[in-house]
């Protein structure tokens, strides 16, 4: 039997062990995705204890709480800090074969050197030396991320956002690492939601008045412009549903505005017309286009109505539509606007259409990649059949690895949790003699993969 999660932690045979801890352990960080604070940064935040560390935004955790029966005040209610963190150490033993127990503990580890189960035995324990170490050297944001040697974070920011925090960064000479921003336009592509005139009322007054098609498509070029004299090399989409039709796009947009409901096919028709000139502007600035496809988002109306967007009240939702995403991706590959592009699922079924759709668009290299294991499925069955989806369908020595897709500043163990599973599964086909024992080019996959591809593939 193996020690609880030692230095062998998913690693089951000796070229797996050496694979990561010679290769894979010590690679910096490239995460092309997550949703940090530049504010926090920049201000180089601290935190008095685990609650607000990990506890304060980390829905992941409070959907482990509320499913062990936690009431919702100690989960994102007005609890006391010690008592939130005692129901979140109470219910940790429940929670066996969870990747947030897994990451709880790896984050014990690299941060604060634990090795202690956390339970509501060793809750209080914990707490007190977590507590006093955070008032130490080291433990703010900045220290965090530098801990793990984190190189590059892309955070993910609205078109009419004013970067002001990015650009503070950008101007602070003692910033061991790069915050860049991330292009995202999802409030201008989701026509049929709420928050699309408010998007346009605030693009406008940043970057002149948005009153029809032409307009809007001005004022999104001139935010791509300031985005990338910031430093932005990617760009993000979030699809609940992913719609792509050709046609009259300043027609549909002009009913919107008149306030007349729109059909589907209006909506994939202004989608698409919005994300073929999306494409070209991307295309035009070397920029990186990241396809998130198949939540279903705010399904608690009561946790909307008392917390927001982003209470944990996501799900799985429907399979993306294999026909509208090929379309898509071939009218902007004949028109020579296909940039490098990610494609992520949500939905398990994706993935196999994902990894097989992204081989079609491979005359430059893996131009189109199918993504790291996303969101709900970043887990270790997950993460592994995304793995061998690039082996058996695609190319797993192209990949560009793992990113975190989280608002936490310890969450970067989430790197070192691929790469494990990456590593174990290398080493288990060496072992069972599918690949020779070739360590010199396997280290070099490995590192390819953990960091190298990330650096080439964004341009950093």
């Amino acid at each position: 039997m193996k020690a609880f999660m030692n230095e062998e932690f998913l690693l089951t045979n000796e070229t797996a062990s050496r694979l990561f801890h010679e290769h894979a352990e010590h690679c910096p960080i490239i995460d092309y995705h997550n949703h940090l604070s530049p504010k926090d940064i920049f201000n180089r935040r601290r935190y008095e204890n685990l609650t607000q560390l990990w506890l304060e935004g980390d829905h992941y955790k409070w959907r482990c709480m509320r499913v062990c029966g936690v009431p919702e005040e100690f989960v994102t209610g007005s609890a006391p800090e010690w008592e939130k963190f005692y129901r979140f150490a109470s219910i940790m033993p429940r929670l066996i074969g969870s990747p947030v127990y897994h990451w709880a503990h790896l984050e014990l580890q690299r941060y604060f050197g634990i090795t202690t189960p956390l339970t509501a035995g060793t809750a209080k324990e914990i707490w007190d030396q977590t507590c006093e170490m955070l008032q130490g050297e080291g433990f703010d944001a900045v220290s965090l991320l530098d801990k793990m040697q984190v190189k590059i974070l892309c955070t993910t920011d609205d078109p009419a956002d004013t970067l002001e925090w990015h650009e503070k960064l950008a101007a602070d000479a003692a910033l061991p690492f790069r915050t860049l921003p991330s292009f995202r336009p999802d409030r201008f592509l989701h026509i049929d939601q709420g928050a699309w005139k408010t998007a346009l009322k605030q693009l406008g007054a940043r970057y002149g008045e948005v009153t029809d098609w032409g307009s809007l498509l001005q004022a999104l070029r001139r935010a791509l412009d300031f985005f990338c004299a910031v430093g932005c090399r990617v760009t993000d989409h979030g699809f609940i549903h992913f719609r792509y039709a050709v046609g009259n796009a300043a027609a549909v947009m002009d009913k919107a505005l008149r306030g007349e409901a729109l059909t589907e096919e209006e909506i994939a028709v202004y989608q698409g017309g919005l994300l073929r000139f999306l494409a070209e502007e991307y295309t035009r600035r070397d920029l990186v286009m990241q396809l998130h496809l198949g939540p279903i988002r705010n399904n608690s109306p009561r946790l909307l109505a008392s917390f927001g967007p982003d209470a944990g009240g996501d799900s799985i939702g429907e399979a993306t539509d294999p026909f509208a995403l090929s379309a898509f991706l071939s009218d902007i590959d004949a028109a020579g606007h296909l940039p490098r592009t990610i494609l992520y699922n949500l939905n398990p079924a994706d993935s196999a259409m994902l990894a097989t759709m992204a081989v079609n668009y491979a005359a430059d290299g893996a131009k189109v990649q199918y993504g790291a294991a996303w969101w709900l499925l970043d887990h270790i069955r997950g993460i592994g059949e995304q793995i061998d989806q690039l082996m058996e369908t695609g190319l797993l020595s192209g990949s560009v690895g793992m990113l975190t897709d989280s608002r936490a500043f310890t969450s970067f163990t989430r790197h070192e949790y691929f790469r494990r599973i990456l590593c174990d599964k290398l080493g288990t086909l060496v072992e069972q003699g599918q690949y020779p024992c070739d360590m010199e080019t396997l280290g070099a996959m490995v590192e390819d993969i953990c960091h190298r591809n990330a650096v080439r593939y964004f341009g950093f």
